[in-house]
Parts: structure tokens; C-alpha cells; sequence
């Protein structure tokens, strides 16, 4: 939970006006890094244009596709650090726009991971996947890191077309160099500034502000909750250790614990909980494609060589995520809800580890 590491380091960072990225800046910001994010424009709204950040990192906006332009931007920082989070992240978009999202996940890793061989100096290389890379077999106990991949939807083979890229890359391009490399695979994430459509939180969210009953489409799939921030430090923790020392490069599962693999009802039902003013849902299915009905991660790995834990369970990350809602929607000050809420996080992970 020390971010004194950070201080001074130069890190490239795409995806970075996306949610994650954007609260990954702003712990990034806060540390003292030389920050220089690269991706799409930030969607309207969106959370990367009120955290206060922009103009406190280099941000360049540009298409991971275009590998070109990615090149001629990253050679000029001189990243130590690379964290790759550029993507189409959303399943139902992928079954709209398989095409665009394989050359973004796909051929958008291949293109980040071209840039890091051709240019000296990266020691750690982070590419972010997704816990869907694995062959689902709908069964209870997690999926572990060696397990098959194979995603079913386009979103979720294209991340585990990532996943093989990098595993390629690394052992054909990065075996004998200083360059570290790992993927992360983490399960789905709540908080603050998610405007994402087709995202659980964000349509309850969405649903509250039109005064309107929540939509749920499938209320019995079960999926790993976690607040955003658990996979952030995570990914923070495994750049840092693999940097610091080579031996700790591989593939992790980030994921919460068993309790906090939950149903969507009742997700849905904690958050009308800690929303108040008697919200309702109703279950509605759409006939949209099919979607993973069970889903879970087994994260011994990550635990067991870093002495990691997850730190909020689903009902905090609930919690957390209304408060900053409600604090974005009176149009009050949000980087302050976010600096208190990530500096919580720290503390308590510091008290836990005392």
C-alpha cells in the first residue's frame, strides 16, 4: 500500500480516459508519477473529464489500432512502467461490433507490445484482460490461471486472444531482457463514475435519475464484485514487485472472495439498500445473446505470493460507489470524494498489514 515506489516514475498508461483508467490517474497523479496516458476521447459523460487530472498528466488521444501514431508517442516518454488497459470492454457491444472489437483487443495488444520490443528501458509490462478469458464450464469453484482459455462471446475471446499474445511476446521477444511481463484477470468492478451503458450499477444509477424502476435483465447470473479500487493496487502491486524483481512476472486472477460472488438481484438489492427513498427493480429479460451465467475466480495465486487480500467487500464497494453518485448528481466535489475514498483504501490496507 506504499505508493512511494511511484514517485518520479515514468509510466505509459493506455486507456486512460476510460473509468478505470481515469481513477487509476488519479492515484497515478496523487503518487507523483510522469504520467502519459494514451487512448480514445473520453465518452460524455465521463468520469476522466471531472477527476481533475487531464492536465496534470500528458494525455494523448489516439486509437490503439493505429499503431503508427502509438509508436511515435511512446518512444518520446521513455516508459519504465507500461500498463495496458485500452479496449472495447462490454460483451453486447462485442456482439454488435466483433470486427472492431478484435482489432482493439486484439491487434491493440499487439500493437503496445511492438512498441515496448522496439523501444529500451520498459522493465515492467502490465497487460489488464478480463476474468471471461477462461472456458466456462459454468461450474461452482473458481477458475484458476491454469486453466483453458477460451472465451465464447467476441469480447471475451478477444481478451483471451490478448492473453496469448502476450504470452507469446513474452517468451519470444522478452525471455532474455530485462523487460518483465504479466496479465491480470480481474472480475467485474463497481465505484464512482462508471457511465458505461450495459453495466449493471451505472443502468440502477441511470434508472434513479429518470425516477424510473431498475431494469434487470438476469437477476440469477452470478458474477465476482469487487470495488475498483481492489484491482487497481493490485495491478500497482504486481507492476511494482516485477519491476523490483523479474521472478514475479505471470498471469494473476484478481478477484474478491467467494462471499462476494454474487447474483445481480442481489447486487441490485444492495444497492437499492444504500441508495434509500424505497428504489424497486424488475426483472425484465431482453432475449439478448448469451452471457455467462456463472462466473468465479480462484485468486490463491495472487494471495499466496504477494500475501494479497482483498481489502472491501461488495456491500462497502456498494456503499462507496453511492456515496460518490450522490456527490456527482448535487453537483458536488467528486476528486475529493475520490482522494478520501482512495487514501481509506490505503490506510486500512496499511492497518491490515500492521
Amino acid at each position: 500500500m506504499d505508493l512511494s515506489f511511484w514517485k518520479g516514475k515514468r509510466v505509459f498508461l493506455t486507456g486512460h480516459t476510460g473509468f478505470k483508467g481515469s481513477w487509476l490517474c488519479r492515484i497515478l497523479v496523487n503518487a507523483g508519477v510522469e504520467l502519459t496516458g494514451y487512448s480514445l476521447p473520453p465518452i460524455i459523460p465521463n468520469l476522466f473529464s471531472i477527476c481533475d487530472v487531464e492536465n496534470k498528466i500528458t494525455s494523448e488521444i489516439g486509437d490503439i489500432r493505429d499503431r503508427d501514431r502509438l509508436y511515435e508517442i511512446f518512444k518520446q516518454t521513455d516508459a519504465e512502467i507500461v500498463i495496458h488497459m485500452a479496449a472495447q470492454p462490454l460483451v453486447r457491444e462485442s456482439y454488435l461490433e466483433p470486427s472492431y472489437t478484435y482489432e482493439v483487443n486484439a491487434m491493440g495488444t499487439v500493437n503496445i507490445l511492438e512498441c515496448v520490443r522496439l523501444c529500451e528501458g520498459v522493465k515492467s509490462f502490465l497487460n489488464v484482460t478480463t476474468d471471461k478469458v477462461y472456458h466456462n464450464n459454468e461450474w461452482e469453484w473458481g477458475y484458476r490461471e491454469t486453466d483453458p482459455l477460451d472465451g465464447y462471446d467476441p469480447y471475451s475471446n478477444s481478451k483471451s486472444c490478448s492473453e496469448l499474445i502476450t504470452h507469446s511476446y513474452k517468451n519470444a521477444f522478452f525471455a532474455n531482457t530485462e523487460t518483465a511481463v504479466s496479465t491480470a484477470r480481474a472480475g467485474n468492478v463497481l465505484g464512482g463514475g462508471d457511465f458505461a451503458h450495459d453495466r449493471i450499477i451505472p443502468d440502477c444509477v441511470r434508472a434513479v435519475e429518470k425516477n424510473e424502476n431498475i431494469i434487470v435483465r438476469n437477476p440469477h447470473s452470478i458474477r465476482p464484485y469487487q470495488h475498483v479500487l481492489e484491482p487497481l493496487f493490485a495491478y500497482l502491486m504486481i507492476a511494482q514487485q516485477q519491476y523490483e524483481a523479474r521472478q514475479f512476472q505471470g498471469y494473476y486472477n484478481v478477484g474478491p472472495d467467494d462471499a462476494d460472488c454474487i447474483s445481480t438481484g442481489t447486487l441490485v438489492d444492495m444497492f437499492c439498500k444504500a441508495w434509500g427513498d424505497e428504489l424497486a427493480w424488475k426483472n425484465v429479460h431482453d432475449g439478448g445473446p448469451h452471457e455467462a451465467n456463472f462466473l468465479k475466480l480462484d485468486c490463491s495465486k495472487l494471495k499466496t505470493t504477494f500475501q494479497w487480500q482483498p481489502r472491501w467487500n461488495v456491500k462497502k464497494a456498494v456503499e462507496k460507489t453511492v456515496e460518490w453518485t450522490k456527490e456527482y448528481l448535487s453537483s458536488g466535489n467528486v476528486t475529493e470524494i475520490m482522494d478520501a475514498q482512495i487514501n481509506q483504501f490505503i490506510e486500512e490496507g496499511v492497518r491490515a498489514d500492521a
